[in-house]
C-alpha cells in the first residue's frame, strides 16, 4: 500500500520526462521498412537520435550528482541506506534510468549503426563507477559477488559473450530434494530453473517471510 501511495505522489514532471523518454525511443525503434538501403538514416531520424543523446547527458549529470550524495550518506549503517535507497528509487535514478537502459539495449540489438551514431551509450558507461559504488554497499554484497548475476560477473559475460561458469560443473537438484531441504529448516527457492539458496537474505529481508 505504501508503494502504490508512492507511485501516485509522484511528480507530474517526473511523469512527463518518462514519456517523452519513451517517445524517443519508439521513434527510433526500427519498422519493416521495404527498399530501405541499409546503414542509411533519414535526417529527422538521426535529428531524434541527437536529441536522445542530449537528453541522456542531462540525466547523466543529474544521476552523476545525487549517487556520490547518497553513497555518502548510505555507508553511514545499513538503515541509512535503506533509507536513501527509497529516495533515489523514486527519483531519476530508479524511475528513468533502468528504463532508458533496457531501452537503449534494446535499439542496440535491433540497429546497432544508428545508436553508434546518436552516442548515448558511452554518457551511460560513465555513470557505471558512482552506481557500483553505490550497490557495494548493499546488505550481503560479499556473498552476492559470488553468484551468476552479480557484478562483475554479469557484465563480463555480457561484453565477453561467455559465462564465466561453462566450464564448471552444474548441480542438479530434483524437486524432493529441494521439498525436503525446506522442510529440515532450509529455504530453497526456484527462480528460471536454477535454485538460490535466500535463507540468509530471511534474516535481512524487511518483506516478511511470506512474501519470500
Amino acid at each position: 500500500m505504501e508503494q502504490e501511495l508512492y507511485s501516485k505522489e509522484r511528480s507530474a514532471s517526473l511523469d512527463l520526462l518518462l514519456r517523452f523518454q519513451r517517445l524517443l525511443v519508439s521513434k527510433l525503434y526500427p519498422a519493416d521498412c521495404v527498399g530501405q538501403i541499409p546503414n542509411t538514416y533519414s535526417p529527422d531520424l538521426l535529428g531524434v537520435g541527437s536529441l536522445l543523446k542530449k537528453y541522456t547527458a542531462l540525466l547523466c549529470t543529474h544521476i552523476g550528482d545525487i549517487l556520490p550524495v547518497a553513497t555518502s550518506i548510505a555507508c553511514t549503517s545499513h538503515r541509512h541506506f535503506a533509507e536513501v535507497s527509497c529516495v533515489v528509487d523514486g527519483d531519476l535514478t530508479g524511475i528513468l534510468l533502468p528504463e532508458l537502459v533496457v531501452s537503449i539495449v534494446l535499439l542496440l540489438s535491433k540497429n546497432a549503426g544508428l545508436m553508434q551514431e546518436a552516442g548515448a551509450i558511452p554518457l551511460l558507461a560513465g555513470l557505471l563507477e558512482h552506481l557500483d559504488r553505490f550497490n557495494h554497499l548493499a546488505p550481503g554484497k560479499e556473498r552476492d559477488d559470488n553468484e551468476d548475476l552479480a557484478w562483475p560477473g554479469i557484465m563480463g559475460s555480457f561484453f565477453t559473450g561467455q559465462s564465466c561458469r561453462n566450464n564448471e560443473e552444474v548441480t542438479l537438484i530434483r524437486k524432493a530434494d529441494l521439498e525436503n531441504h525446506n522442510k529440515d529448516g532450509g529455504f530453497w527457492t526456484v527462480i528460471d530453473g536454477k535454485v538460490y539458496d535466500i535463507k540468509d537474505f530471511q534474516t535481512q529481508s524487511l518483506t516478511g517471510s511470506s512474501i519470500l
